[in-house]
C-alpha cells in the first residue's frame, strides 16, 4: 500500500476511463492510476465484424472536444501512423470501427498511468481513502472512477438455450462460424443485430441454412441522426436534462431510443440490397425472413428450438424454428463485485444504478471530498448520450475540473439554438441577434 493516496484510481480501462486518463495527462498536479484485469486494451473484440462502422464522428474522440491540442486525438493518431492523407482520400462515409479501435489501442499503449493485468478484487473506504486490493494491486486513492462498462443483457428465456447454441452479439466475431448450414434466429432490431444479419447473408459457402431476423420494434428503423436530434448529444442538453425530475427523465429517455439505438442507413441499405441479390440475381438457397414487431415470449426444444412469439402487428401468436439463437439484446448496467463493501453506502435507484450528480459523482454517505465518479452509468441521470462515445471528452473534462477544484478545461459553450427550457430568463437576451 502506498503511503500517499492517489488523487484518483480508475477501475476498468475502456474508452471512457481511457478518455479520462488522456485528459488527466495534461494536468501535472493530479496523480492517477487506472487498472484493468485484461492483459492489454481490447475494445469490443467480439463485435469487430468486417466493414462495420461507427455511428459517431471521429472528432468525438478521447480529447478533442475540450482539448484539441492534445497528443491523444484521433488526428494525432492518423499523423503518427502516416495515414492522414490516405484517410482523407478514402472518404469514409463513417469511420471503420476497426480504425477507431486501433486508435484507442494506440493511445492505451503510450499513455502513462495505465496498469493492465491488474484486476481489482475489493474496494473499501478506510482512513479517509479508498483502499483498492487485487492482482498485483494495493493502493489508496482519494477518489474513484468506475469505467467497467456494461454487461450483456440476456432475456429470461436464454436460460433454456444450450450455451453451445446461443451467443450474445458481444461474442459475434468469435461465434458466427458455428452457424454454417444451420437455422439461425437473430433477436434484436438495433445496429448490432443488423450487422450480424448482414454478415450472415454474406457468408457464401459458409452461410447458414436460413436466417430469421426478429425484432420487437415495429419495423427495422434507422437511427435518427438529423441535426436537431444530434442536439441531444451536446453538453447544453445534458445539463438541461439532468435538472429534470427523475420520472420525467425516464419517460424522455424511453421516447428517444432511435436517437441512440437505431440502425445506420447504410447498413439497412446494404441488407436490402443483399436480400435483393439473393432473391433475384444469385439464386442462392439461403432462406431469409425479416420479422419485425415480434416479441419472443418463450423457447422450448422441438427439433432444435421452437421460439414462441407475439406478433404486435396483428396480435397473433407465431412460432419459429432455429438451431442457433443470436441475442442482440443490448446491455445493462451493474456495479462491479469489487464494490460490494461500498454498496450499502451508495444511493441506488430502482434499477440498481447509482444516483449521479451533475459532475458524474455518485451519491453516497461518505465524505464529500471523496467521490466515486461513474462513467456509463448515467443513462437516466444524464440522458441517451451517456452510453455513447459522443460526449466522453467533455465528461472527462467535467470530472477533471471537479477533481482539481478549478477550471482546468474550459467546458463552457455558447447557448444551444434549441431552447430546451425557458427557466433561464437571461437566455433569450444572450442568444438574440440584431433586430
Amino acid at each position: 500500500m502506498t503511503d500517499h493516496p492517489l488523487d484518483l484510481a480508475g477501475i476498468g480501462i475502456g474508452p471512457f476511463n481511457l478518455s479520462l486518463a488522456a485528459q488527466l495527462d495534461a494536468v501535472d498536479d493530479l496523480d492517477a492510476l487506472f487498472f484493468d484485469r485484461g492483459p492489454a486494451f481490447d475494445w469490443h473484440p467480439g463485435m469487430m465484424l468486417p466493414e462495420v462502422s461507427l455511428q459517431t464522428s471521429f472528432l468525438k474522440d478521447l480529447v478533442t472536444a475540450v482539448n484539441p491540442t492534445s497528443p491523444w486525438s484521433f488526428l494525432a493518431y492518423l499523423v503518427a501512423q502516416k495515414r492522414f492523407y490516405e484517410f482523407l482520400n478514402a472518404e469514409f462515409e463513417a469511420v471503420p470501427r476497426q480504425e477507431f479501435a486501433q486508435y484507442l489501442a494506440w493511445v492505451a499503449a503510450r499513455l502513462p498511468g495505465l496498469r493492465f493485468g491488474s484486476a481489482i478484487r475489493e474496494v473499501r473506504f478506510e482512513g479517509g481513502a479508498f483502499r483498492l486490493a487485487g492482482d498485483r494491486v494495493a493502493v489508496a486513492a482519494r477518489n474513484l472512477a468506475l469505467g467497467v462498462g456494461l454487461q450483456p443483457d440476456l432475456p429470461a428465456f436464454a436460460a433454456k438455450l444450450d450455451p453451445r447454441d446461443r451467443f450474445h452479439s458481444a461474442e459475434a466475431a468469435f461465434a458466427l462460424d458455428r452457424t454454417a448450414g444451420r437455422r439461425v434466429a437473430v433477436i434484436g432490431g438495433g445496429q448490432s443485430g443488423a450487422e450480424i444479419v448482414l454478415n450472415l447473408l454474406s457468408r457464401g459457402a459458409d452461410a447458414p441454412a436460413s436466417v430469421e431476423w426478429i425484432s420487437r420494434r415495429p419495423n427495422f428503423q434507422p437511427i435518427d441522426a438529423t441535426p436537431f436530434t444530434n442536439e441531444l448529444f451536446t453538453p447544453h442538453y445534458v445539463e438541461s436534462f439532468h435538472a429534470l425530475p427523475d420520472a420525467r427523465r425516464r419517460s424522455t429517455v424511453a421516447r428517444q431510443k432511435l436517437a441512440g439505438d437505431g440502425i445506420s442507413t447504410s447498413t439497412l441499405r446494404a441488407i436490402y440490397r443483399r436480400l435483393y441479390a439473393l432473391r433475384h440475381m444469385e439464386g442462392e438457397p439461403l432462406a431469409a425472413s425479416l420479422l419485425p414487431h415480434r416479441e419472443v415470449l418463450d423457447v422450448d426444444r422441438a427439433g432444435g428450438y421452437r421460439l414462441v412469439m407475439r406478433n404486435g402487428f396483428d396480435g397473433r401468436i407465431e412460432v419459429s424454428q432455429a438451431d442457433v439463437v443470436v441475442l442482440a439484446t443490448g446491455y445493462r448496467y451493474a456495479l462491479p463485485p469489487c464494490l460490494d463493501p461500498l454498496r450499502e453506502h451508495l444511493a441506488l435507484d430502482a434499477t440498481g444504478r447509482p444516483q449521479i450528480g451533475a459532475d458524474f459523482a455518485a451519491a453516497w454517505d461518505g465524505p464529500a471530498g471523496n467521490r466515486i465518479f461513474v462513467l456509463n452509468g448515467g443513462l437516466i441521470s444524464h440522458g441517451i448520450a451517456e452510453p455513447q462515445l459522443s460526449l466522453m471528452a467533455w465528461r472527462s473534462a467535467v470530472i477533471v475540473n471537479a477533481l482539481a477544484g478549478r477550471p482546468v478545461f474550459d467546458i463552457g459553450a455558447l447557448p444551444s439554438p434549441v431552447a430546451w427550457s425557458r427557466a433561464d430568463p437571461e437566455r433569450s437576451l444572450r442568444t438574440s441577434g440584431p433586430v
